[in-house]
């Protein structure tokens, strides 16, 4: 049963060593208990639904509250204080191009607003309905979810878009292929949610981005139906797929994807290297890039995360064995871990395991094997599920991601750091925040910022700090000329800033676009563009 109020099954949980906790009461202080508002009340708060029965449509409170809100900071502060300030008031199911066109219509009949929903994954706000005075219909694509067509010849896969992630990859498997897309949110998130927000899997550097790998598809829209041709190339004019990345839902509803597939690889595996600090590893990592060595992915945390990385472990005794090791040749505190993937045939592994642990001793690197990477790979999927743990003992946790040149990489990582401390420190409250590059390229690379702190009994407060950290941290990334977002997207949370990176003019395009397409302003409001 998926939880309905934090992240994942509710029979899965991640267990916080004894350890663990007494690091962060260090750290940042005791953490206390606050009660969640139960289900049961929840449900009760939600509201008498503003929409007539209909066909294939949910007005039931329970389905409404699941529908309700997202994974992002301010979702959790909404559900798990009973503080939902808008419910959809209808959640619909189609399973056919037709039945979303039936929608379309249904919505201008009756004056609703729709919201498509793939997984519920978003941490910036992109499903949440809005309080308007228009009823809210939220569209689940769940039952849009099969594999429709594989050609081996060519490598194409098509998908109905709200298809997840293991689904996904179970249903490629069965003929021996894989997209190789694996975002963190990859158990819970879908297809059409990937391409509609420009994802990008843990192992992009080997099997590319969403946009590198979305071939073309179908979609809905207020004013007709759009294929766009899966063509290996073409010069006619503008690529209308780069329309539909990154739309997030305002332009209509993506029903079919056609995507570029692999068959499985041959041989896996995740290795570890420590280095002296972060700026050595940085420049390995760099170089390693640029040099083309075909590994599958490149993780550097800094000293600060590979601290917290084997604190949370809960393994104590691994963690000082180690520890005493790595200081007796000299990697202290500042060191930093970067876990590497090779992927593929096993001549084409071993051939760039050598070659980049080869570069990387250069820096100062020392390889330590692949234990730490099979913890990694073991727990890349579990990790998510430590947010429940932490909030239900008093903490709360957020993300911030950019990406920018490599010039500004190391000056921008601290700086964010340093802007997120302050920020909370002004309200005589301290942050536990540390980095790690999570996808590199050729001019640059991505820099994912994470940060913990002890969460308040008053819901405005929590909130309030929060805000003040994320805005701190979005207005360094836009002054050093950083993206304000590499792989979350948009939404509501990061809109502020988003001219900042697409100018007037930019705004201008995308709106003009939407109006086009849905000139009734049906689809998704206040996500994106206001």
């Amino acid at each position: 049963m998926r939880r309905w109020n934090g992240w994942g099954d509710e029979a899965t949980t991640y267990h916080l060593p004894e350890s663990a906790g007494r690091f962060l009461e260090a750290q940042v202080g005791k953490g206390s208990s606050i009660p969640d508002v139960t289900f049961d009340r929840a449900v009760v708060a939600v509201p008498h639904s503003r929409l007539k029965p209909y066909t294939r449509l949910s007005l039931d409170p329970a389905d409404r509250l699941y529908h309700a809100r997202g994974q992002s900071l301010p979702d959790w502060v909404a559900l798990r204080h009973g503080r939902i300030e808008a419910f959809p008031d209808g959640v619909a199911y189609p399973s056919s191009d037709e039945d979303v066109r039936d929608l379309f219509a249904y919505a201008k009949r009756s004056g609703a607003r729709l919201i498509p929903f793939g997984g519920g994954t978003s941490v910036v706000g992109h499903i949440n309905p809005r309080p308007i005075d228009s009823p809210t219909l939220t569209i689940d694509l769940s039952h849009l979810n099969r594999l429709i067509d594989l050609d081996p010849i060519s490598q194409l896969a098509t998908f109905e878009a709200g298809v997840c992630g293991p689904d996904l990859e179970r249903l490629l498997k069965e003929h021996g292929y894989t997209l190789g897309h694996f975002p963190q949110s990859w158990e819970l998130s879908t297809l059409g949610g990937w391409i509609a927000t420009r994802s990008s899997g843990q192992q992009s550097y080997h099997y590319g981005r969403i946009e590198d790998l979305f071939a073309g598809g179908h979609a809905e829209t207020p004013q007709g139906s759009i294929d766009l041709p899966p063509l290996p190339a073409s010069a006619a004019g503008p690529d209308l797929r780069h329309l539909w990345l990154g739309s997030e839902g305002r332009y209509g509803i993506i029903t079919r994807a056609i995507v570029r597939v692999q068959p499985r690889p041959e041989d896996e595996d995740f290795h570890a290297i420590f280095f002296h600090d972060w700026t050595s590893g940085a420049q390995a990592v760099r170089e390693i890039t640029q040099a083309g060595i075909p590994v599958s992915m490149l993780r550097l945390s800094n000293a600060r995360e590979t601290e917290v990385t084997l604190a949370l472990s809960g393994k104590d005794q691994l963690v000082g064995l180690a520890d005493r090791g790595l200081r007796l040749f000299k990697y202290d505190a500042n060191r930093a871990l970067l876990i590497f993937g090779v992927t593929g045939g096993k001549s084409l592994t071993r051939f760039a395991y050598h070659e980049a642990v080869a570069l990387a001793r250069q820096h100062g690197g020392l390889a330590v094997g692949t234990t730490i990477g099979h913890l990694w790979r073991k727990s890349r999927f579990l990790s998510p599920y430590l947010r429940n743990t932490l909030w239900e003992q008093g903490y709360a946790l957020d993300t911030v991601e950019t990406a920018l040149p490599w010039s500004r990489i190391e000056s921008t990582a601290v700086a964010i750091q340093d802007a997120i401390r302050e920020a909370l420190h002004v309200l005589n409250e301290r942050v536990l925040v540390f980095a790690h590059l999570s996808h590199v390229y050729a001019d640059g690379a991505s820099i994912y910022t994470t940060y913990l702190w002890r969460r308040s009994s008053d819901p405005n407060q929590t909130l309030a700090q929060w805000r003040a950290m994320k805005d701190a941290a979005s207005r360094v990334m836009i002054a050093n000329g950083g993206t304000i977002s590499h792989q979350h997207g948009v939404g509501v949370d990061h809109r502020p800033y988003l001219e900042a990176e697409k100018g007037s003019l930019g705004l201008q395009m995308i709106e003009a676009v939407r109006a086009q397409l849905d000139p009734d302003r049906l689809l998704n409001p206040g996500k994106l563009v206001e």
